[in-house]
């Protein structure tokens, strides 16, 4: 990957700067996965803020992206 996994918020928001693709996305995820962990946040937790309304993405997003953030947080050390 050419990315790191980011530690902590600023690095996840300062992937916003890079060119959108696959790497980005899965370093993104990865790096709120790690800051969900280190706060002691559980998978139940974070799939409960990915399921919650926004104005971005619709219901069959949001849950495309809770299935995916799970399969991550399940197969990430």
């Amino acid at each position: 990957m050419r990315y790191p996994i980011p530690a902590n918020a600023q690095e996840v928001l300062d992937l916003q700067h890079q060119p959108i693709d696959e790497e980005v996305v899965a370093a993104a995820i990865a790096g709120v996965i790690r800051i969900a962990r280190a706060q002691g946040r559980t998978l139940e937790d974070l799939s409960a803020e990915l399921l919650a309304e926004d104005g971005v993405l619709d219901k069959a997003q949001r849950r495309w992206l809770q299935e995916l953030v799970t399969h991550a947080w399940e197969n990430l050390p």
